[in-house]
């Protein structure tokens, strides 16, 4: 009796270790430059981000081809249709199926993006989309430091307000104290409105301009 619980243990822990070996897959650097060293295997990859149903090879390769052209969907060509269609249906499809970034049906011509596509997310920026980062960023720091310049100026002008009311200047030694106070306070109060205005119109306005673009 106890042999047989012996050997039934065994068995479940055989097991555990069977399922406790199984992990997610998972691609190597070797594997992800040699997967996006090619352009359009990055389009496809692109094209597919965010869907997630499967979608037609045909619909992949007239975007992918529009991409290549720097054109419309209805001014391509059917030469550049065809020039596109091809290499995708051959070659690149399969590569991304072979490595399970893609589930693609050749014979339907369906494609359907997979969870391990996801890896591949981070290196998909566009070169566009760096330069606008970059952007962004070097702007971001340039209106910081022109509000930081601002608010120095400001602090300079109540310093020689309170400085020239210390020494009884004529112009600010009929003001009162309370008054001098009042100014100062609405000049810090109107830049800071102005600082959070502007914080909030001008992203407002870029994203806009990225929307019609």
């Amino acid at each position: 009796m106890s042999v047989q619980k012996t050997d039934t243990e065994a068995i479940d822990v055989e097991q555990a270790g069977e399922s406790g070996d199984e992990t997610t897959p998972t691609l190597t650097e070797d594997q992800i430059f040699h997967l996006l060293q090619n352009q359009r295997r990055r389009n496809v990859l692109r094209y597919l981000q965010g869907t997630d149903e499967p979608v037609r090879m045909r619909d992949i390769a007239e975007q992918v081809a529009a991409w290549e052209h720097e054109t419309t969907l209805e001014g391509l060509t059917s030469n550049q249709r065809q020039r596109v269609y091809i290499p995708l249906y051959q070659s690149h499809l399969p590569k991304l199926d072979e490595e399970g970034i893609i589930d693609y049906q050749q014979s339907r011509g369906i494609v359907e993006r997979k969870s391990l596509a996801d890896e591949l997310d981070p290196y998909l920026i566009s070169e566009d989309e760096r330069v606008d980062q970059s952007e962004n960023e070097d702007g971001g720091e340039e209106t910081a430091a022109e509000w930081d310049d601002y608010y120095i100026g400001v602090t300079g002008v109540a310093g020689i307000i309170l400085f020239g009311a210390f020494l009884e200047v004529p112009v600010l030694s009929v003001i009162s104290g309370m008054a001098l106070s009042a100014v100062i306070l609405l000049m810090y109060t109107f830049l800071t409105v102005s600082r959070y205005v502007s914080h909030e119109v001008v992203p407002t306005n870029a994203k806009t301009k990225t929307d019609t673009n």
